[in-house]
Parts: C-alpha cells; structure tokens; sequence
C-alpha cells in the first residue's frame, strides 16, 4: 500500500447540500482517515490520508458530490502523511 494525504479544496454549490455526509460515507467506506468541513468562502475543505488509490477513488466521487451539489472545481495537493487521525470526522 502506497500511504499518501491529500489537503483538497472543492468549490462550487458544496455547502448545506450534504456534501460533508457525502464526504464522510464514502471516505469511511473507503478506510480513509481525515475530515472534511466548511470553510467561510463557501468551499469545503477535505484532509485526507490512507491508501494513494483509495484517495483518488475519494476525488472522483468528491466531482460529483451529492445529488444537490454542484462543484465547480477541486483543488489537490499531495502531502507526505503524519499518521494524526484515527478515523474520518466532520469538522463543525
């Protein structure tokens, strides 16, 4: 397994659609460690470490997002893990 962590930034209509349940499901379903929150301009922040596929596997579903949702475009920085979750939470 190849760990990696990604700090990604998604932009569009991401907020008071689901789109942090959105996150946190298919991030759990996929054993990653991190959160996903809000931020004040209107994008939704996701830090995310596990398994390199299962975190590209998290981007391509995080394009879509949920039904309501419309993303305009994700930003994606790769970053050397540092082990600091235990599991995937919602940030509030």
């Amino acid at each position: 397994m190849d760990e990696a962590r990604a700090y990604i930034r998604v932009y569009g209509r991401v907020q008071g659609v689901g789109y942090r349940f959105f996150t946190e499901r298919h991030a759990r379903r996929l054993g990653l460690k991190g959160y996903v929150r809000n931020l004040s301009d209107g994008s939704v922040e996701v830090v995310v470490e596990g398994d390199r596929i299962s975190i590209e596997e998290l981007i391509e579903k995080l394009r879509k997002g949920p039904l309501l949702a419309k993303v305009e475009r994700i930003d994606v920085r790769w970053e050397k893990p540092k082990g600091e979750f235990s599991t995937f939470t919602i940030l509030f």
